[in-house]
């Protein structure tokens, strides 16, 4: 067999395999805008795979509002300043009662009722991302400067379709001010993307923060709800509750899902305006989370 012929076969074969993982990918697209209808409000999707770059979007460039899903963005900018020296995981920090305010989501503050404790660093990062906790959450952003420090720190990463403007303290005051916090699925997934290939943090932040996002505790029934029970999902939700005409603003779930293959897909999915029920909704991230595994799983 010639080297020409040898190439010319090669050749077939990947446009051969090529053509059938973007079939795949395509026929999840319809698929996905019919799961979406279920929302009644929008849906945005992005995913990567993380091996060989293949996406899939749907509304990809939208914006939508993140909750605290922006939580994963800024344990990037703590893990950022531990790597670079300027604190350690070990490093004590006081919290006094009024760093615990109630009306929030805080299991830090059902911990601490009282205030007047110091805890290292690395509580607050476990409470912030695994159990989504709102007060860690805003004395993290405190102890970096505010949100502009990590609003910035996410633009000098070239993530440009993100907004980090609000505390979760300002976003519980006005019911508007949470839309000001947002991000395009599609930037969402190249920030797990460039997390994963470890992009932004060393490789032993990389393996610490990936460890808390495996043990995130809420929303199970989002990203995981339909995947197969020892799926490992790395992942940071992100929801708003409803207001009184019953519309929810956010209902997210984003990560980074491992195929039985041993590859790996970042995924964001982001449920805006919706009146649907809290089950639904989780049902519909569920269901999308699905269709992408369906998807990237059957390509060559």
């Amino acid at each position: 067999m010639t080297v020409r012929f040898c190439y010319l076969v090669s050749s077939i074969l990947v446009l051969a395999f090529s053509t059938s993982a973007l079939g795949q990918l395509n026929l999840a697209r319809p698929h996905i805008d019919s799961i979406a209808r279920e929302a009644r409000g929008r849906v945005g999707v992005a995913a990567i795979d993380l091996k060989n770059g293949d996406t899939l979007s749907v509304r990809g460039d939208d914006h939508f509002p993140m909750q605290s899903v922006y939580k994963f963005p800024l344990a990037l900018a703590v893990l950022d300043r531990i790597d670079a020296g300027v604190m350690r995981l070990s490093t004590m920090v006081h919290l006094n009662k009024a760093d615990l305010p109630e009306d929030t989501w805080s299991p830090l503050r059902d911990r601490y009722p009282s205030g007047n404790v110091d805890l290292p660093l690395d509580s607050l990062l476990q409470y912030s991302v695994a159990q989504s906790d709102n007060n860690g959450c805003d004395k993290l952003f405190s102890l970096l400067g505010g949100t502009g420090v990590v609003d910035g720190f996410v633009h000098r990463l070239g993530i440009a379709d993100m907004s980090i403007v609000a505390t979760e303290a300002e976003m519980a005051r006005e019911w508007s001010v949470q839309y000001r916090n947002w991000s395009t699925p599609k930037a969402m997934a190249i920030l797990l993307q460039k997390f994963h290939s470890k992009q932004i943090l060393s490789a032993p932040s990389t393996d610490y923060l990936w460890d808390v996002m495996v043990r995130t505790s809420t929303a199970p029934r989002r990203l995981k709800g339909m995947l197969p029970k020892e799926t490992i999902v790395a992942h940071k939700t992100g929801s708003s509750g409803t207001n009184e005409k019953g519309i929810a603003a956010a209902t997210n779930d984003v990560g980074i899902i491992v195929l039985p293959d041993h590859r790996t897909v970042a995924l964001a999915v982001f449920v805006t305006d919706s009146d649907a029920s809290d089950e639904s909704r989780d049902e519909v991230i569920a269901s999308v989370a699905r269709a992408i595994w369906d998807a990237f799983s059957s390509q060559p």
